[in-house]
């Protein structure tokens, strides 16, 4: 009876936006490529966001257009089927080739969201 009652609560919960304050995650929902590609909110894991900073300090990459040349990637590699919650891609982000993975799942309140993330991350 008491192990019934207990499994019922979660022992300790994390949330996105406790992630993005934490800096876990890199909020990228008010950039203007990710508004025009993607009609949900956005965000980036540090290591990817790291990798974006870095490529924006090299000579001819934006922060726009790095989101943008992402977003298309991944698009392309969308199936069009409509369960996809993972998609994997290659992307350029500055000099470096990365690989990523776009997921789409649930947020704080089950609201769709996007996450970018290195292909071996969680």
């Amino acid at each position: 009876m008491i192990m019934e009652a207990l499994s019922d609560q979660p022992i300790h919960t994390y949330t996105r936006q406790q992630a993005i304050e934490d800096g876990i995650l890199v909020d990228l929902s008010g950039n203007d490529a990710a508004r025009q590609h993607w009609r949900h909110p956005m965000a980036a894991t540090s290591a990817v966001w790291i990798a974006i900073a870095s490529a924006i300090r090299e000579e001819g990459c934006d922060l726009n257009g790095i989101i943008h040349d992402i977003s298309i990637l991944a698009k392309l590699h969308m199936t069009g089927s409509g369960n996809e919650d993972i998609v994997y891609f290659i992307a350029k982000i500055g000099k470096a080739t990365c690989k990523l993975k776009l997921h789409y799942g649930p947020g704080d309140n089950h609201e769709p969201v996007l996450t970018l993330m290195f292909d071996d991350e969680d």
